[in-house]
């Protein structure tokens, strides 16, 4: 048996290491583990942490950022609506304006078609009275005339202008 354990000893098996190789690769692990854990690992690990904090600065901003796009959002959708209210109101004063300048209007014309009417009115009045006083003349000219022709003499015009003035003044007062 023991030449078996030497013949493995000094066999070459290419699956299985010799033994200081072993002893060396382990020792050599060691050390390079212990360097890497003394000084690769610290700063890997402050990477992974300055990383982890960058990306919830990130998450964080990002969800400021959606907080204050979400605020504008309804800023813009208060003043949008409060511009359609102003809208609103405008039209509504400039309806109520329209009417209420429809109404004055409106009243104007009335009050300048009375004033028109009443003007027309006088004039008719101050016009019917001329021609009254215009025809009472004349009829009495007429009446004058055909009493001189009838009567072929010549009758005092002064006397007898101041009889049918009161005779058509008789016949206009029983006539209005």
């Amino acid at each position: 048996m023991t030449t078996t354990i030497f013949a493995a000893a000094t066999s070459t098996n290419p699956i299985l290491p010799a033994t200081g190789e072993i002893i060396w690769s382990v020792v050599s692990f060691v050390v390079l583990l212990f360097v890497l854990g003394k000084f690769a690992y610290p700063p890997v690990k402050q990477m992974m942490v300055d990383r982890a904090s960058k990306i919830r600065g990130d998450l964080d901003a990002a969800e400021l950022a959606r907080t204050e796009a979400q605020r504008t959002l309804e800023e813009y959708r208060e003043q949008l609506a409060q511009a359609k209210r102003d809208a609103s109101h405008i039209v509504e004063e400039a309806r109520l304006t329209a009417e209420a300048l429809r109404v004055e209007l409106l009243s104007k014309a009335e009050e300048e078609a009375a004033e028109v009417r009443t003007r027309n009115e006088e004039l008719l009045r101050f016009e019917r009275q001329r021609v009254l006083a215009e025809l009472r003349s004349e009829v009495g000219s007429l009446a004058l005339e055909l009493a001189e022709k009838i009567i072929d003499a010549e009758v005092d015009r002064a006397a007898s202008q101041a009889l049918i003035d009161s005779f058509i003044s008789e016949i206009g007062a029983s006539q209005a």
